[in-house]
């Protein structure tokens, strides 16, 4: 039997997929986000948007990966420590050059779309960084009061982000997740839409995930439950259905 060595290789990179990293939710997104796509990750307040960043940012430091978090809201202090719950030393993989944060205003990735990268760009290819965390887009898209020239910016940042290689997950902070705020969503043209709940149900906080859209991918449409969890972060339950009053 004749192998056909290069179709084999192509085969494989089809498939070939970023792991998030989260427990039990890979396996519901076909073993992880598509390469080099951008994805959006919503919900409100205390929700759970950081901690499912900085896992996937852990997860690819694990598989030998740079990455880069860049955030207009968090202190690099309180992160930092916030996030030694899980386990996940952010100050060691710093100092390894594996982690970089960037606290930036939204005026300077402004500026930045303007200069077409600039030194952040510069950074980003001579580091290899594979992996980018943007939180959260909601102050950035804030610069923006025409709806156009809003959408006219989230493109020049995709496009940005797609030219250097990098797979991406942007934080959206919602108060709540209702028919607008799902419009306004789509309208960024992200490769997928994420949706995290903190909801009151029976009088208890029921934390939950709902995969709205990926592009190239086939998902459930249902929500599942998830918890955080000390040393381990977000496990989503596959088999844990659960029914929201959106």
């Amino acid at each position: 039997m004749t192998i056909n060595t290069k179709s084999t290789m192509a085969a494989i990179s089809a498939t070939k997929r970023i792991s998030t990293g989260i427990k039990g939710f890979d396996k519901l997104i076909s073993g992880g986000f598509k390469p080099n796509s951008i994805n959006l990750v919503a919900g409100g307040p205390g929700s759970g948007k950081t901690i499912f960043s900085i896992q996937f940012l852990m997860k690819g430091i694990e598989s030998g990966e740079k990455v880069l978090y860049i955030t207009f809201e968090e202190k690099r202090k309180k992160l930092f420590e916030d996030m030694q719950d899980f386990g996940w030393d952010l100050s060691k993989a710093e100092k390894e050059g594996k982690f970089t944060i960037l606290e930036y205003t939204p005026e300077k990735v402004k500026k930045m779309l303007a200069e077409g990268g600039g030194v952040l760009e510069s950074m980003i290819e001579k580091s290899k960084v594979k992996r980018i965390v943007i939180d959260s887009i909601t102050s950035f898209a804030l610069l923006y009061r025409d709806e156009l020239t809003k959408k006219e910016a989230a493109l020049a940042l995709f496009e940005m982000i797609n030219k250097w290689g990098c797979t991406a997950v942007l934080t959206a902070q919602e108060e709540a997740i209702e028919s607008d705020t799902v419009s306004a969503a789509l309208e960024f043209e992200v490769d997928s839409i994420i949706i995290i709940y903190h909801s009151k149900i029976d009088g208890e906080r029921i934390r939950g995930i709902e995969i709205l859209k990926m592009r190239g991918t086939k998902h459930p449409s249902k929500t599942f439950r998830f918890e955080i969890l000390d040393k381990k972060g977000m496990c989503v339950y596959s088999d844990k259905i659960i029914e929201l009053d959106k």
